[in-house]
């Protein structure tokens, strides 16, 4: 049925047809082209400050690593394909354009999910449990990574085979679950996603994040050296950009997972035009302020940066002494992850 309405363009513009103006389409594309040349150039220089300077590559910095990944996998597909529709006034790469676009949507957005849960655990093992965290090897984290990305890769090909589908949003200028079809499908898919990736990760969210704070509030009324006090303020600077990172994402996902739990329980054609092209730009959004937040709450990162921008070499950028609790933190060996 999908596949006949994008194969036809006059019955694609009356079942999936856009309910923007073309001038509206404009400026959606205005918008997807400038974020996403942002993110892919500032994600770029994330990576290439990861790959030149050792002393960043952590196994904390490795999931990082593949969270910038996956907003250069977003930037790179999701909005060019969106911004070229938009500028075209619906949907232009037919039913197997669709079905690609939405499944790597969905995929980097849940491996997101799932590496952000990676982090989360990360930060409570090495700061609550250091006993459990220097056992923790490079297998172990490359082990968790994989389980996020296959994760996703699981999410992405169900709707593909059967589970849900994909299709056109309201705007017709991009594509995603089809939650104006809530059928029995639909719910069960979309009750399962957001019960796995969005409330399970928050519930491990909030315990482990919880545990580390009053871990933080110990040590801030304990007795330490200055050493081990600057070394704890680098594990203060890690857990505070990731805790920023987890909120930003939850924010920019809130509106998309409203708008399935709306075409589940309610009526899919009384969710407001605005809000069907409003939710999956948000949802994208987390590609391009991620950097700015390496930047901003991460002081090692912020050095790196400074040093690569004045061609230093990783020899004379200054870092600090790895916390003494925090064995599994030692840089890995080069290419292992």
């Amino acid at each position: 049925m999908l596949r006949n309405n994008l194969g036809n363009s006059s019955d694609s513009k009356n079942e999936d047809g856009s309910v923007f103006s073309q001038s509206e389409h404009n400026i959606v594309a205005t918008y997807l082209i400038m974020a996403g040349v942002i993110s892919i150039l500032s994600n770029i220089i994330v990576l290439g400050i990861f790959i030149k300077y050792k002393e960043l590559r952590t196994p904390t910095n490795a999931i990082i690593i593949n969270l910038a990944v996956t907003d250069i996998g977003v930037s790179s597909i999701g909005y060019p394909m969106s911004a070229a529709s938009d500028l075209y006034g619906s949907w232009k790469f037919g039913y197997a354009g669709c079905q690609v676009y939405a499944g790597l949507n969905i995929f980097f957005g849940m491996a997101s999910i799932g590496l952000l849960t990676v982090v989360t655990v990360d930060r409570y093992l090495t700061i609550c449990l250091p006993d459990i965290g220097r056992r923790m090897t490079t297998n172990t984290y490359i082990g968790m990574i994989l389980g996020a990305w296959i994760n996703g890769l699981f999410w992405a090909l169900m709707p593909i085979i059967g589970w849900a589908s994909y299709a056109p949003d309201p705007t017709g200028a991009t594509c995603t679950i089809n939650w104006r079809k809530n059928d029995r499908s639909f719910v069960s898919y979309t009750m399962t996603v957001i019960a796995i990736n969005f409330i399970v990760p928050l519930t491990v969210m909030f315990y482990c994040y919880y545990h580390v704070t009053l871990s933080i509030k110990h040590h801030a009324t304990s007795d330490c050296t200055e050493s081990l006090n600057r070394d704890w303020s680098d594990q203060i600077d890690v857990t505070k950009m990731s805790v920023i990172m987890i909120c930003m994402f939850l924010v920019a996902w809130s509106p998309y997972s409203i708008v399935c739990l709306w075409a589940s329980f309610g009526d899919p054609k009384k969710i407001p035009p605005p809000m069907a092209i409003i939710a999956p730009l948000f949802a994208k959004s987390s590609t391009f302020y991620n950097p700015c937040i390496y930047v901003v709450a991460n002081k090692k990162f912020r050095r790196a940066m400074l040093a690569m921008f004045k061609c230093q070499t990783h020899q004379t950028m200054p870092v600090t002494s790895i916390l003494p609790m925090d064995v599994s933190q030692n840089p890995l060996a080069s290419g292992r992850i």
